[in-house]
């Protein structure tokens, strides 16, 4: 399997998990499951961190062959709205009980975690255009990236200043 097609799988897989997992979590909060709201934002946290730290890393820097500057900062600022929202997620899920206030909030804040994956489906059609170099790279990132930290841990102390994007605020 040729390196561009094995980060195109890797690439949809992990958004098709993500997707999953949000919709598993709007349950779970409709329910009121809490140890259900735990499990999945316990899932998400863990996933989150790696994926978001190779496509912020090498990926985003790579896409500004093909994208505008204005582009690739629009995906990191969905970056930080979703570690906001995770954040806010896990909080919920640490309570000892879900009001039907939190369960609402919850299953809000997941579903429009969810209208923001969709987006990443038409991302994978603009990886295409990278060079088969870009590619290979943000593989690797992937493969090291796999055993970073969660997505909290990460965004509160390994997430780099953004070099390439002078001026933008930095979600932490």
């Amino acid at each position: 399997m040729s390196t561009r097609t094995l980060f195109a799988e890797v690439f949809k897989d992990e958004h098709r998990t993500i997707r999953d997992l949000l919709f598993d979590l709007v349950q779970a909060f409709h329910s009121r499951d809490l140890p259900g709201v735990h499990f999945f934002v316990s899932n998400l946290v863990d996933l989150g961190g790696p994926h978001f730290r190779y496509e912020e890393e090498t990926l985003y820097p790579a896409l500004l062959e093909v994208l505008s500057r204005e582009q690739a900062l629009s995906l990191l600022n969905d970056h930080d709205y979703a570690i906001a929202a995770i954040r806010s997620l896990a909080q919920l899920g640490g309570q000892s009980e879900l009001t039907a206030l939190d369960a609402r909030t919850g299953a809000n804040c997941a579903q429009t975690l969810i209208t923001k994956v969709f987006g990443c489906d038409g991302l994978s059609i603009v990886i295409e255009r990278l060079p088969d170099q870009s590619i290979g790279e943000t593989l690797n990132a992937w493969r090291h990236a796999r055993v970073a930290a969660r997505v909290l841990q990460w965004a509160d102390t390994v997430r780099p200043p953004r070099q390439w994007q002078v001026g933008v605020p930095v979600a932490r």
